[in-house]
């Protein structure tokens, strides 16, 4: 004859283990959901504000540099024109190609999306690895 009492009792635990692994499991996921989202919401939150900012700027920029290129062309209109333009042209087109080189390595090395949640996700398995 068999003595089942053993087997019953030790069925209850490991359910009751399991249920506990499970909601663990369950609020692990849901932490790192909500880090993934907050996240998310910041980096729109800033592109939008980087993008309105560097729009002002470039308007504003625009209208000042017509403006003082418009001065000072008027300023040499007798003597030498076409030199002044030419010079600002040149001018213009060197800070157009360095915005360009900034904005390409800008792009290259901006920082990497979810980074913070990556993490704590390579902690968690760390921690999971190291407990089997």
């Amino acid at each position: 004859m068999h003595d089942d009492t053993g087997a019953a009792e030790s069925t209850p635990g490991l359910l009751v283990s399991l249920r506990r692994l499970l909601k663990t499991f369950t609020e692990i996921l849901h932490t790192r959901v909500d880090i993934l989202s907050t996240e998310l919401e910041e980096e729109v939150c800033r592109a939008q504000q980087l993008l309105v900012y560097t729009l002002v700027s470039v308007f504003f920029f625009g209208i000042g540099l017509v403006l003082v290129t418009l001065f000072v062309v008027m300023a040499f209109w007798e003597t030498s024109r076409l030199y002044v333009l030419a010079c600002f042209a040149v001018f213009y087109l060197g800070i157009g190609a360095i915005t360009a080189l900034v904005v390409r390595h800008k792009i290259r090395t901006r920082p990497r999306l979810f980074s913070t949640t990556l993490s704590e996700l390579d902690k968690d398995r760390d921690s999971l690895g190291s407990q089997s």
